[in-house]
């Protein structure tokens, strides 16, 4: 069997494209951000660390039962809410611990996808490392000190999808509003002629 040959480069070439590259890295500007004096410029939707806000949070366990590394801890009680005018006392679920283990946290942000009330957000804040791994479960106090730190929204897209509540307000409102219907008379019976009710089986065409 004849094996192919292939041709021959030029001796050194490989040796002169890598010196090359070496050089075109060598002439840049190195930038050297001096942290932690200076601050860095995080992206504006950084994943830093998880916030709360305990008033929304109904105990609905979604991010809890959603979380692929099982760092969520919730537990709660419920209470009986007297509402004016009803019949019996409603219950509602009263959030008594929430915490996350951010040693077990992957940031994949699941948890704030799934919860339907707005409970969680994401803060741009990473400095919050410990000396003891323990410290990194944050209860729900701490994780609501991070609330602080949470960017406001950034502003919407006119070139975007407008949301969807604007979708359906703008659809209810183009449907015209069905026309109130006007009350119709019974029909009105024909009154027999003078003389008295015509028999049966009588008509025009009866002979004399």
């Amino acid at each position: 069997m004849s094996e192919r040959s292939e041709p021959a480069g030029v001796p050194g070439s490989g040796l002169v494209k890598g010196l090359a590259v070496t050089l075109k890295t060598m002439t840049k500007r190195s930038t050297t951000q001096q942290y932690p004096d200076v601050a860095p410029e995080l992206p504006p939707r950084s994943r830093g660390v998880i916030a709360l806000l305990e008033e929304n949070c109904t105990v609905c366990m979604l991010c809890s039962r959603e979380c692929p590394d099982w760092c969520i801890y919730i537990d709660s009680h419920k209470e009986e809410v007297a509402v004016p005018g009803a019949a019996r006392p409603r219950q509602r679920n009263v959030l008594d611990r929430f915490d996350i283990d951010f040693s077990l946290c992957m940031y994949c942000g699941i948890c704030i996808e799934v919860c339907p009330f707005d409970a969680l957000y994401w803060s741009p804040e990473f400095e919050y490392a410990e000396y003891d791994i323990k410290d990194l479960l944050h209860d729900k106090d701490h994780l609501g000190e991070w609330m602080a730190t949470v960017p406001p929204p950034p502003a919407h897209d006119p070139n975007g999808e407008p949301a969807k509540e604007e979708t359906a307000a703008a659809r209810k409102a183009a449907i015209p509003a069905a026309p109130a219907a006007r009350p119709t008379a019974p029909p009105v019976r024909p009154e027999p002629a003078s003389g008295g009710t015509a028999a049966p089986g009588d008509g025009e065409g009866a002979s004399e």
